[in-house]
């Protein structure tokens, strides 16, 4: 719950997305999915909505991950199936953000996005830098951990507990102009490079940070650590 209490009351337009990496637990739906919801499917993530007795409105994709039964049930629990090609440019996952944000969402939460092919989880990262994403709070959540883009040009702010590790991670390129407050090791209008890891495992100092970059984009991972003390570096 780093970054929902922070979400929770800004945004009335709300979309969940499954998509169909490694599935997301009980805990992860109880915390994200709520009632008014938007729940859209890409493709196989459709089975974890199906075993979670989740009724989704679409499901997204070519449905190469889905069986006919698989594909019934879905249409008899009311959702609409958007098939599209299997010969396509785009990943399931990326049609169902374009959905979503065409839909008029403020708020998208994508569960189920990380694990499996590393290529997969890769570019579904990536996929937070679509430009039809801009002004839109979109994360990745698994766990405890949620990954999002920071952007340049405005004060960032993080919710947490102290003891939360929060790494920042230049996106495409350099960071500048980076400033921090509430994180253990600050940075004062400094620069973070894109190949090195300076800015992996910083900790927060108190329930709320901010970050702040005149130039670039940071993605920033937050994850929750249950007895308050970061692990170790890798």
């Amino acid at each position: 719950m780093i970054l929902r209490e922070a979400f929770q009351f800004l945004f009335a337009m709300r979309t969940v997305i499954i998509a169909n990496g490694e599935p997301p637990t009980a805990d992860d739906i109880g915390r994200w999915l709520r009632t008014g919801d938007t729940l859209v499917c890409a493709d196989g993530g459709a089975r974890a909505a199906l075993a979670y007795r989740l009724r989704p409105q679409r499901v997204i994709g070519d449905f190469d991950s889905l069986s006919d039964d698989e594909l019934r049930a879905l249409a008899q629990a009311g959702a609409v199936l958007e098939r599209h090609p299997t010969h396509k440019d785009e990943t399931d996952l990326e049609l169902a953000l374009r959905y979503a944000a065409t839909s008029g969402s403020d708020e998208i939460i994508i569960l189920g996005a990380l694990g499996g092919r590393l290529d997969q989880t890769v570019a579904n990262v990536m996929l937070l830098a679509m430009p039809i994403l801009a002004g839109r709070r979109t994360l990745i959540a698994a766990g405890e951990e949620q990954t999002f883009l920071i952007p340049a040009g405005a004060p960032f702010p993080l919710f947490g507990q102290r003891g939360d590790v929060v790494s920042l991670i230049p996106f495409g390129g350099d960071a500048h102009g980076i400033r921090t407050d509430g994180l253990e090791y600050p940075l004062c209008d400094e620069s973070l490079l894109f190949g090195p890891a300076r800015g992996v495992s910083n900790v927060m100092l108190g329930n709320r940070a901010t970050v702040f970059l005149r130039e670039g984009r940071l993605l920033c991972v937050q994850a929750r650590v249950a007895d308050g003390v970061a692990t170790d570096e890798q």
